[in-house]
């Protein structure tokens, strides 16, 4: 179970927070993307969570969730015992989703850092 939440909170947070690497993209870039997760992001009131890294985080959900994924996903930003409930369901739907949010979670590490 800390597992589950533990592995949810780096998904959801990978960029509000971190630091950027050498390799990777400039997260500056990004500043003017806007959309519901760089709304929640913004909104989340964490450490590190800015206009460029929140984003940089809506430009990876643009390239890897649907419209409908990213309202949902963006309501974890505010409920993280929702983001665990949907990781520990069972139903078919709620799986297809949570493998779209973990490769969001990945897309945005790689391209935020």
């Amino acid at each position: 179970m800390i597992r589950a939440i533990g592995l949810c909170a780096i998904l959801i947070l990978a960029g509000c927070g971190g630091s950027r690497s050498d390799r990777g993209s400039d997260p500056a870039r990004f500043a003017s993307a806007s959309g519901p997760i760089a709304s929640a992001c913004m909104s989340s009131r964490r450490p590190g969570a800015n206009r460029q890294i929140c984003g940089c985080i809506q430009t990876a959900a643009d390239r890897t969730l649907s419209g409908a994924d990213q309202r949902r996903g963006a309501s974890f930003f505010g409920n993280e015992e929702l983001a665990h409930s949907v990781r520990l369901s069972d139903t078919e739907r709620d799986d297809a989703f949570w493998k779209r949010w973990t490769e969001f979670g990945r897309a945005a590490e790689q391209l935020c850092r």
